[in-house]
């Protein structure tokens, strides 16, 4: 697999490689079902900043593709398609196939398929209710699909209104909105619910979409910002990174050490804890967004678990570990060989992820750069 290290953003890398790794070890817990003690809380609450990282950094990624097609004279219903083509090569061609796999799998296991599969085409299986746990890691694919269309066809819908904003204002508005209207489903989703525990707020808040698309936007925000405040955001990227991290690390110690439970808090946990998670780790991005490399011995693997990332979420646990659990059942193991279990367990989807990507991901994302695909949309 050739690399062009020189194209690539090493510091957005690194988000990316922790993002998988968090998630991967996170579903690590189903090897070990009969442990129950903080590393395995802490364990599971890694899944959720994993997949906040990959929100936050798609924002700030297709946030400045969009606000540079948005402020430029190419701006045009041709431009925001040729936009949403680029993205779904990227995406669903990969996403199709896992889903596919992943009902052949079910058929030959045995196990039952869910009434709704025909949603899961059309990324609408969470989209505001409950997620089912057939694939469930593919909650967070409607997420981002809706999030590519939203705000590209707000930005096109605005322009009819011919406003006497600057463009780069307008954006910002724009993007702020949409953060401010999904902020809003979660409020009314406090209010139309009552009480519950983490098991229920897991698949019935953060797994749906219509309470998670402020989400993609904060990244989308941050990126407005670098280009907008391009020395602002390079002079205290350092002190924009400290705040963030103190702000991340200080959510999620004050939680357990406060005892700030949802049974207790639910206000913060339905409105708050999610988003100021995402401001946190967009307030990484100044810093990240500008370390270009790093010694070698650091950068082969980061670039390289960071290029597989995609096919690692979509493998890693409804095929590897569903997989290995039904041949291979971790109930009786000893402490010691759970854990080479959870060694040859990353092991297999790194392998898995490796072949994917190389002779299917990278192959059908390669084909939106086809001569016929850009030329008709010129």
């Amino acid at each position: 697999m050739q690399i062009n290290y020189q194209k690539r953003i090493f510091g957005l890398d690194i988000m990316r490689a922790v993002a998988i790794l968090l998630v991967v070890c996170s579903h690590a817990v189903w090897i070990f079902p009969q442990s129950k003690n903080v590393l395995t809380d802490l364990m599971s609450l890694a899944g959720v900043i994993g997949v906040e990282i990959f929100f936050v950094l798609s924002g700030f990624l297709i946030g400045r593709l969009i606000y540079n097609l948005f402020v430029s004279s190419e701006f045009s219903r041709k431009q925001i398609t040729y936009f949403w083509v680029r993205r779904w090569f990227r995406t669903l061609p990969n996403y199709y196939l896992i889903l596919v796999f992943n009902v052949l799998l079910a058929l030959y296991l045995g196990t039952s398929l869910p009434d709704n599969l025909w949603q899961y085409f059309i990324f609408m299986q969470n989209f505001s209710w409950e997620m089912p746990l057939f694939f469930g890691e593919s909650w967070s694919l409607p997420i981002e699909e809706f999030a590519y269309i939203i705000g590209p066809l707000l930005l096109y819908l605005v322009m009819f209104l011919k406003l006497k904003i600057n463009k780069s204002r307008l954006f910002c508005i724009v993007t702020c909105l949409i953060i401010l209207f999904f902020l809003m489903t979660k409020v009314y989703y406090n209010i139309s619910h009552q009480v519950t525990d983490m098991m229920f707020w897991n698949v019935n808040l953060k797994a749906v979409t219509i309470y998670r698309i402020d989400a993609i936007y904060y990244g989308v925000l941050a990126a407005c910002f670098s280009l907008i405040k391009p020395n602002f955001w390079r002079r205290f990227r350092l002190l924009f990174f400290v705040f963030g991290g103190l702000l991340f690390l200080g959510l999620n110690v004050v939680i357990p050490t406060q005892r700030i439970f949802i049974e207790t808090h639910p206000f913060f946990w339905n409105v708050l804890y999610l988003p100021i998670n995402s401001i946190a780790i967009a307030f990484t991005l100044p810093l990240l967004s500008q370390i270009k490399s790093a010694p070698k011995l650091i950068l082969v693997p980061v670039t390289f678990i960071s290029l597989i990332s995609y096919s690692m979420y979509l493998i890693h646990y409804s095929v590897v570990m569903q997989l290995m659990k039904y041949f291979f059942p971790t109930e009786g193991l000893s402490n010691p060989n759970l854990i080479i279990y959870h060694s040859v367990y990353f092991i297999i989807t790194v392998i898995g992820s490796y072949l994917l990507y190389v002779f299917f991901e990278k192959p059908t994302t390669n084909l939106r750069d086809n001569a016929k695909i850009k030329n008709h949309f010129k």
